[in-house]
């Protein structure tokens, strides 16, 4: 459901204002706004008149469309009763309060007292309990668009999260603690529905598939994969088997993010590791992909998929460095943080069967870690900001040669140090993101009554 967002707009003004110049002010506003990846519902210019009849129009243009969140426009003074009049009709939307700014003619400033009309109204919504984040704009300054769009795109995510579902083939791979999930917190407060499916379903469903379909899923592996070494196409059929078998259940019950029950399912009862199963499911569903029934992993990925429209890639912690952490994956990533070509290897760890692991280099750049964790009643997000760069060389111990260079990043935190990260860290499982997302996550976890550490 990672459609583009829908803000409502509506901007106030006083009845004495020029209504030439209030025009000049919202016009300017929008054409602002026109740097959002989003669709503008205008429902006009409201002005104190008193039989209300501008915020009656406004009220009847936002209630005919659909929209995620709604930007209070405040071009001038204006009581707050008339944006009162407005808002109230939205007051379960989340909003942006955002003050305008004056002009200059010569060295002269002339104001039509936008901050009069936005303190005062921030002080009423605040008392009224609405959702809200207040912007403003600074004479000589740019508009505060990087601040709205990070609110819109949070509302959008929220928006987004109350019709999420997530797939579970099992639950608690491993007898892991950190990847259960409370359930009716998770659909009441996050909006997320979470079903648990049993390896049996995927099982029956491998006797339903079209071989038409079987035969070009292994003819695409051939196409698109590097495979460092000799592979039996049987190992490739079983995977592309398994991908579609669990896709029939991702469209059945539209699944946006599924987890498989891995190192005591797929591995132990399937003998088959399932890193190519994982990238396909990527590849034909589109949906987040976690291990080891990591269903808080694959809601962070969902939060952060709605923010940045991506796909988005779990890592696993090894090691800790003086600078940074070594994040890395023992099995497999998805296309969109691949760099170059994507490099499967017929591989062994310890005594589980051979398949093909990926072991392609991840993209570097600035990235943003995150972890949702649930704690007596209270959800928190820990998350931080840093570089993502190209490891040192290393590996895991126990792979059979040829030993792969698991895919992996340096991190190196920048908005906390690695004893400061040390001190908050929660599970061995960390979700990333490319960019610095941090403000639109932190916006997201206002709106949803989670704690940011």
């Amino acid at each position: 459901m990672n459609s583009k967002a829908k803000v409502g707009f509506v901007c106030f003004g006083e009845i004495n204002t020029p209504y030439e110049r209030l025009e000049i002010l919202r016009d300017d506003a929008l054409q602002a706004l026109g740097a959002l990846q989003a669709d503008i519902v205008d429902a006009g210019i409201v002005i104190d008149d008193s039989a209300y009849e501008t915020a009656e129009k406004a009220i009847a243009k936002l209630k005919a469309a659909e929209f995620s969140s709604l930007i209070v426009c405040i071009a001038g003074w204006v009581p707050t009763h008339a944006v009162v009049k407005v808002t109230d009709v939205f007051r379960h939307m989340p909003m942006v309060l955002w003050g305008l700014k004056g002009w200059r003619e010569g060295d002269l400033i002339l104001s039509t007292a936008p901050q009069a009309g936005s303190t005062a109204a921030r002080g009423a919504l605040d008392a009224l309990g609405y959702t809200f984040k207040y912007v403003y704009s600074a004479m000589d300054q740019p508009h505060p668009v990087g601040k709205i769009d990070a609110f819109v795109r949070a509302a959008h995510a929220a928006a987004c999260l109350r019709n999420a579902r997530v797939g579970s083939m099992g639950y608690r791979d491993m007898l892991l603690y950190g990847t259960q999930f409370e359930g009716n917190s998770m659909r009441g407060q996050l909006g997320v529905e979470v079903e648990t499916f049993e390896m049996l379903e995927m099982v029956g469903n491998i006797e339903k598939l079209d071989p038409k379909d079987v035969d070009a899923g292994v003819q695409f592996v051939k196409d698109n994969w590097v495979i460092d070494g000799e592979v039996d196409d049987v190992v490739i059929e079983n995977g592309v088997k398994y991908a579609l078998a669990i896709g029939m259940k991702i469209k059945e019950r539209g699944y946006e993010a599924v987890t498989l029950l891995d190192v005591d399912g797929m591995k132990k009862l399937m003998g088959f590791p399932p890193a190519m199963v994982f990238m396909l499911l990527d590849h034909y569903y589109g949906v987040q992909v976690t291990p080891e029934n990591d269903v808080m992993g694959n809601v962070t990925q969902l939060m952060l998929h709605y923010i940045t429209g991506e796909q988005i890639q779990y890592l696993e912690y090894y090691e800790f460095l003086k600078e940074g952490m070594i994040a890395g994956v023992p099995d497999f990533i998805i296309k969109s943080v691949t760099d170059g070509d994507v490099h499967m290897l017929p591989a062994a760890f310890g005594l589980l069967s051979a398949s093909l692991s990926n072991v392609s280099k991840v993209r570097p750049g600035y990235v943003t870690c995150a972890r949702l964790y649930y704690k007596n009643g209270q959800y928190y997000m820990h998350m931080y900001t840093g570089d993502g760069k190209r490891p040192p060389k290393w590996t895991e111990f126990g792979w059979d040669d040829p030993v792969p260079m698991l895919p992996s990043l340096e991190i190196a935190p920048d908005s906390c140090t690695v004893e400061e990260f040390a001190d908050k860290v929660t599970s061995q499982h960390v979700i990333v993101a490319y960019g610095d997302q941090s403000e639109p996550l932190k916006d997201l976890c206002r709106l949803l009554d989670i704690k940011v550490v």
